[in-house]
C-alpha cells in the first residue's frame, strides 16, 4: 500500500487539488509540504493531533515536513470558525508560544539536519511594506470572492474587522514565501482552512506563472480534531504540567464507543491490518479498544514509560477489588436530593474536603476532576445513574475516591 493509499484509508483526506500530481509526489518522497500553528498558547493540546500525525507519517515515507510557526499571522488571528475576534497577544507571549510550541513538535518530528524545518512567519511578515504588499499581493485578491469564503461567513453576522480580513492574505503570502525560499510545493490544512489554501496556490501561480505549480489537501478531521482537542471544561494540552500523562490517558480512554476505532484508525500508528480486525469488536471488547487508544498517544506523546504508568494508575484506580490503590466512597440515598447530587456535596460525602467552602475552592482553583476530566463549574450536579458503573473522583494529585451507590 503507498503512502497515499494508506492517507486515505485511515480516512485523512478529505478535498485535493491537482491529485495525481499530489499521489506521485507523496509516494516517491518528493514532496515539501507545510502546515502552520498559530500561537495561541503555551502549549499544543490534542486538537493540534491529526497535523502532528500527518506530518510524522509523510516524513517516514521520504518526504519533507515545514512546521510554520505563525508568529506573525498571530498578531493578527485567524477568524475561521470564530464567532469574535480573538484576544490580541504581546511579541513577547507569541515568543515565547513559539518555542514551546517547537519542543513539543520534536516529539513527532524529526529536525535534524535535512529532514525538516521549523520556521516563523514572522521573518518575512513583520517587514512588509504596506504599500508594496498592496501592489505585489493585493491586486490578486477579489473581495468578492473572499467575501464568499467559508473563514468570513460567520464573523460577518457580528462584524468582520479589517484586521481579520487580512488574514487569507497573509497566510496565502506565507505560502508564496514557502515556495520561493523552501522549495514548498504541498500545503496541509483543515477543512475549515480550504479557501485560504486555496488563495495561496492561486497566488503562487499568479505570480510565478502558470508553470509553477502548488498544491493543497484539506484533512477530513480538522474540524472534529478541533472539537476533539477541548472537552466541556477546557482544552486538553500536549504539556505534561497543563494535563498530566495520567490525565491525558484518560481523556483517550473514556472516548465515546462510536469515535474509538474511527481515532485508533487516524491516529495512532498500528498496522491498518490490525486495527481491521477491531472493526468487528463491540461491547467489552471497545474498553479494550480504547485502552490501546490511551496508550499508544499517551507513549506518543509522553514516552512508553509515562504510558505504562498511566494505564497501570488507571487500571489500579478501576479495579473494584484494590482498595490499596483506591479507596470506595459509598453515596446512599440520603447524599441525593431529588435522584440528584451537586459536585460540592459529591466531595464531602467522598471524603475530599472537610466543609463546602473548602470543595468550592477546590473546584474553582481547577484541583478536582472526575473520570479524568477536569469540573470548574461550583452548580454542577449529577443524576444518580451517572454512578451505576462508579466514578473515580480526584482532588489535587494525589486523593482519588471511586463513588460506588451504596
Amino acid at each position: 500500500m503507498t503512502i497515499f493509499d494508506e492517507l486515505k484509508a485511515r480516512g485523512l483526506l478529505a478535498q485535493l487539488t491537482d491529485e495525481e500530481e499530489i499521489k506521485e509526489l507523496i509516494n516517491n518522497g518528493k514532496a515539501t509540504f507545510y502546515i502552520g500553528f498559530d500561537p495561541t498558547a503555551d502549549s499544543l493540546h490534542v486538537g493540534h493531533f491529526m497535523a502532528l500525525c500527518l506530518m510524522k507519517r509523510l516524513q517516514m515515507a521520504g518526504n519533507k515536513p515545514i512546521a510554520l510557526v505563525g508568529g506573525g499571522t498571530g498578531m493578527i488571528g485567524d477568524p475561521s470558525g470564530r464567532s469574535d475576534m480573538r484576544t490580541m497577544m504581546t511579541v513577547e507571549e507569541i515568543e515565547h508560544n513559539c518555542e514551546c510550541f517547537k519542543k513539543q513538535m520534536s516529539r513527532f518530528i524529526d529536525f535534524s539536519e535535512g529532514q525538516a524545518l521549523m520556521v516563523n512567519n514572522a521573518d518575512w511578515l513583520m517587514g512588509l511594506n504596506y504599500i508594496e504588499l498592496l501592489r505585489e499581493v493585493g491586486a490578486h485578491f477579489s473581495v468578492n470572492r473572499m467575501l464568499t469564503a467559508e473563514c468570513y461567513k460567520q464573523r460577518m453576522e457580528k462584524g468582520l474587522s479589517f484586521l481579520e480580513f487580512n488574514y487569507m492574505i497573509m497566510q496565502s503570502y506565507d505560502f508564496y514565501e514557502l515556495f520561493r525560499k523552501y522549495g514548498c510545493n504541498m500545503q496541509f490544512g483543515g477543512d475549515d482552512q480550504w479557501s485560504n489554501m486555496l488563495g495561496g496556490t492561486e497566488l503562487i501561480r499568479r505570480k510565478l506563472g502558470k508553470d509553477a505549480y502548488a498544491m493543497t489537501i484539506t484533512l477530513l478531521l480538522n474540524s472534529e480534531g478541533k472539537k476533539m482537542g477541548k472537552t466541556q471544561k477546557g482544552a486538553v494540552w500536549l504539556d505534561p504540567d497543563k494535563t498530566s500523562p495520567f490525565e491525558f490517558y484518560q481523556y483517550w480512554r473514556n472516548v465515546a464507543d462510536a469515535d474509538v476505532l474511527k481515532c485508533i484508525r487516524m491516529l495512532t500508528f498500528l498496522p491498518l491490518e490490525e486495527i481491521d480486525q477491531m472493526d468487528a469488536w463491540e461491547g467489552s471488547q471497545l474498553n479494550k479498544a480504547k485502552e490501546i487508544l490511551a496508550f499508544e498517544l499517551t507513549k506518543l506523546v509522553h514516552g512508553e514509560e509515562e504510558a505504562k504508568k498511566a494505564q497501570e494508575g488507571a487500571r489500579a484506580l478501576f479495579s473494584t477489588g484494590n482498595a490499596a490503590e483506591m479507596p470506595t466512597a459509598l453515596l446512599t440515598e440520603d447524599d441525593f436530593k431529588e435522584e440528584k447530587i451537586d459536585l460540592i456535596s459529591l466531595l464531602v460525602a467522598c471524603g475530599l474536603v472537610s466543609s463546602r467552602s473548602e470543595g468550592r475552592r477546590a473546584i474553582e482553583q481547577g484541583g478536582v476532576s472526575l473520570n479524568g476530566e477536569k469540573e470548574t463549574d461550583i452548580r454542577r450536579e449529577y443524576d444518580r445513574s451517572f454512578f451505576s458503573d462508579g466514578v473515580v473522583i480526584k482532588r489535587g494529585k494525589k486523593n482519588f475516591r471511586k463513588a460506588v451507590i451504596k
